[in-house]
């Protein structure tokens, strides 16, 4: 470790996901002094359990931050009555909760923002995004999250950027009718780890790199990409998540699918110049 890790002040990092909570105390990723996973529950219970890991950490270590990266849709315009809350989401029991007033007890600066956003910002600041102002951050597994970053920081106003959920067309030929419960054949309705199961019957890492399945998973990850183009101009697009990370021989297709789909409009070209690092 070096010195400047060592006399750098504690921060705790909390991903608040639907399953399940991430926590870990330190000052970045080579300098973790604790670290630990609970359960996510009902929100009381969540967050007191929360509440008795930060207050070990206190006792034991000592923090001057914390920094919340969680599930949504949240209320993140701090004009709003309803600012720091969990807003309409199908998680039981969640909708309403008010989650930053819960930390800010702590009485230490809180940094509050979406998990997609979370994993974006660690990107840019340790990642695949080191060096890059605008790019877009695209998390695929049991949902579908977008990060969007512009000029250094994540996209706000009314709400944040839920590009998951865009409606796109399927496929021609295809009859898939999406999982969304909300909008059916969205993004994350056709290309998400459960619409997959749904569409195919076996979960994607049963799924042979032929199975008809993915051609409607790249079809909606390459229109998903598409309009991230012509909306928030990121200069990379990276995609992460379990069904991201997991099926490696996607990336290819959804370059391909892309540049189609483009077909040489505005910045086609730069983007066809160099797209084996514009999608990573």
């Amino acid at each position: 470790m070096s010195r400047s890790a060592m006399d750098a002040p504690l921060v705790v990092g909390i991903e608040l996901g639907g399953t399940k909570c991430a926590m870990m105390l330190g000052t970045g990723p080579d300098d973790i002094r604790a670290e630990a996973r609970i359960e996510t529950v009902g929100p009381n219970q969540t967050i007191d359990a929360i509440d008795d890991l930060l207050r070990q950490w206190r006792d034991r270590h000592g923090f001057g931050a914390v920094g919340v990266a969680s599930f949504g849709p949240l209320d993140l315009d701090p004009r709003s009555p309803t600012h720091g809350c969990v807003v309409n989401t199908p998680k039981p029991g969640w909708t309403g909760f008010d989650i930053l007033r819960r930390v800010r007890c702590w009485a230490v600066p809180v940094g509050f923002d979406t998990d997609v956003n979370g994993s974006a910002l660690a990107e840019a600041r340790w990642g695949a995004a080191r060096g890059i102002g605008s790019f877009a951050y695209v998390t695929v597994g049991t949902g579908i999250g977008v990060g969007s970053i512009v000029d250094g920081r994540s996209v706000r106003g009314l709400g944040h950027s839920e590009a998951g959920h865009l409606r796109i067309p399927r496929p021609a030929g295809s009859a898939f009718a999406g999982v969304c419960p909300y909008h059916g054949e969205c993004v994350e309705g056709l290309a998400s780890g459960p619409a997959v199961l749904a569409h195919a019957g076996l979960p994607a890492e049963q799924l042979s790199r032929n199975d008809p399945a993915w051609n409607v998973v790249v079809s909606a990850l390459a229109a998903l990409c598409h309009n991230l183009v012509l909306t928030t101009a990121p200069e990379r697009i990276l995609m992460g998540g379990g069904l991201g990370m997991g099926q490696p021989h996607l990336l290819p297709r959804i370059r391909t699918a892309l540049l189609k789909s483009l077909n040489g409009y505005g910045v086609a070209e730069r983007i066809a110049a160099g797209i084996d690092g514009f999608i990573v």
